[in-house]
């Protein structure tokens, strides 16, 4: 089997979402696959070097998993023609200045989201790296859940008719870190850190919305810290200065209303860590991470309320769930695969930098209407450059 190598250099992947989804999950399960299929018949092989600030983190992460290359030097990994490809999962606050680099010397960016903590750093690294013509992108992930690629099945056949409402759930408890241990990093709860649940999950909804139901138009937020003392990974107690629940609704270019709470500091009861019921005038759909259940306007029951009589009817009985027509594999592995096609082939890749800015820019809007507690449009003002 003929293989193509493609070096990447992948920075931030001894924290949690870089190491299991992006390393363990995307990176090597290509490689143990053989590659990345290309239409001559050849594989892309990528070959990774962990780069970060811990010597012992990086050594062992590639001893656990047969990784040949690891540094902490990055300017000396970017200087390296022999790898095309800069990966960034550090934290949000890191990431502007890595990226820039990794730009300046020529290489293709692939990054988590957020691209950068405000709208206009993460605008001016879209503008970068288009003025120096090399591929860019950004982990859209929850585009290609299995239950969303149902979902938007289910959109394009018509099936729910004109689209009414949105209503997404998202989030879990998160422990505080005192009588277990927390979860997600402390960071994540310290604005002045790049924390918050805003910029976190606001990035998510804005190209969930968009690619599946159309542009967002305005945006009514409002953030909360429901818990204001956490534990960090020692053990020691500190200030939560970061929001960790959001509750937003969105007014949709359609007409739809779109509503989204997403919250650190919620007990799950429901059948997944993210739902979404969509509601229009010929069916509705609920879609979870994996699974899509529908229900049409004929399979409708018929709800009278009586609060005097007890309830009668499985509301859930009348619904049909999405079969598997064709598998699915880890929706961070095949961004990565169509991202690595990209770079290799320059096939099309719409989730690129600008587009990530576009969810940098909701965020901040979604700040700034907690803050002045109103709604606000979702300005286009930099619309030319996506």
């Amino acid at each position: 089997m003929q293989t193509q190598r493609i070096g990447i250099i992948m920075n931030g992947v001894t924290g949690r979402m870089g190491m299991h989804q992006h390393l363990i999950r995307s990176i090597l399960a290509i490689r143990q696959q053989g590659g990345v299929a290309l239409p001559d018949g050849a594989y892309l092989l990528p070959d990774p070097i962990l780069v970060g600030r811990d010597a012992n983190k990086l050594e062992q992460l590639a001893l656990t998993h047969g990784v040949s290359r690891w540094s902490t030097d990055l300017d000396a990994c970017l200087n390296d023609p022999a790898d095309t490809i800069y990966f960034d999962a550090q934290t949000t606050q890191r990431r502007v200045a890595s990226i820039t680099a990794a730009i300046n010397a020529g290489k293709h960016v692939y990054c988590e989201k957020p691209s950068a903590p405000d709208a206009d750093s993460a605008y001016a690294l879209a503008r970068l790296a288009r003025q120096a013509g090399v591929k860019n992108g950004i982990v859209q992930d929850k585009l290609f859940l299995p239950g969303i690629m149902k979902l938007r099945r289910v959109i394009e056949s018509g099936f729910l008719g004109r689209i009414l409402a949105i209503r997404g759930e998202f989030g879990y408890w998160v422990f505080e870190g005192d009588w277990q241990p927390a979860q997600r990093p402390s960071w994540n709860y310290r604005r002045e850190e790049g924390g918050g649940i805003i910029l976190d999950m606001l990035c998510h909804w804005e190209y969930l919305i968009t690619n599946l139901f159309g542009a967002i138009r305005a945006i009514s937020c409002l953030g909360t810290v429901h818990i204001p003392e956490r534990f960090d990974e020692a053990g020691h107690p500190y200030a939560a200065t970061a929001d960790d629940a959001a509750y937003a609704t969105f007014e949709l270019a359609g007409g739809a209303i779109a509503q989204f709470n997403s919250s650190w500091c919620t007990r799950v009861y429901r059948d997944d860590l993210l739902t979404l019921q969509v509601d229009g005038t010929l069916g509705s759909a609920v879609a979870g991470l994996h699974a899509c259940q529908v229900q049409s306007r004929v399979m409708t029951p018929r709800a009278i309320w009586n609060p005097d009589v007890p309830n009668t009817i499985d509301y859930r009985a009348a619904w049909a769930e999405v079969p598997d027509t064709v598998p699915y594999d880890n929706g961070f592995k095949v961004q990565w695969e169509m991202f690595l096609r990209h770079v290799a082939l320059g096939t099309p890749f719409p989730y690129t930098l600008a587009a990530g800015a576009r969810g940098v820019r909701l965020a901040e809007i979604g700040l700034r209407s907690w803050a002045d507690r109103r709604w606000l449009p979702v300005e286009d003002e930099h619309q030319e450059e996506e």
